[in-house]
């Protein structure tokens, strides 16, 4: 690993995106628990987009622009799916009242994490974008 590709890291790391937000989101409204479960499944939603641009696919998404809209479209109506719901939410500091609701299952929170991550175009173009610099010219 050279120290270019680690200073990259380490700024990446630093610099929240929707997941890093999706994450802090969850732990303030559900806590610390809902917080790591949230981070898992924001991880495991990078991973088929690492495929892509590994495997060449993300140069499809690329070049088509009607697989970027397609996504792209996807994306945006599950953000609206989760504005929506955030709205007729009640709210973190909303007093619970006998035999309110429960809080969202595990199971729930890493299926909003993968969605919100997996249906984002933005990250299949990033690691399409920032991977081929660190790999040395004659590696296949």
């Amino acid at each position: 690993m050279s120290i270019e590709f680690a200073l990259t890291t380490l700024v990446i790391v630093a610099t929240p995106g929707t997941g890093a937000l999706f994450t802090l989101a969850a732990g303030l409204s559900r806590g610390a628990k809902a917080s790591v479960i949230a981070a898992f499944g924001c991880t495991v939603a990078i991973v088929p987009h690492m495929i892509a641009a590994i495997t060449g696919l993300a140069a499809l998404l690329n070049t088509s622009a009607i697989a970027f809209q397609t996504l792209k479209y996807l994306g945006v109506a599950y953000l609206l799916y989760m504005a929506w719901n955030t709205l007729r939410d009640k709210g973190a500091l909303a007093i619970p009242t006998v035999g309110a609701e429960a809080r969202p299952s595990a199971r729930q929170v890493i299926t909003s994490a993968v969605l919100l991550n997996i249906l984002n175009p933005k990250v299949t173009i990033f690691f399409f974008a920032f991977l081929p610099q660190f790999v040395p010219t004659g590696a296949p």
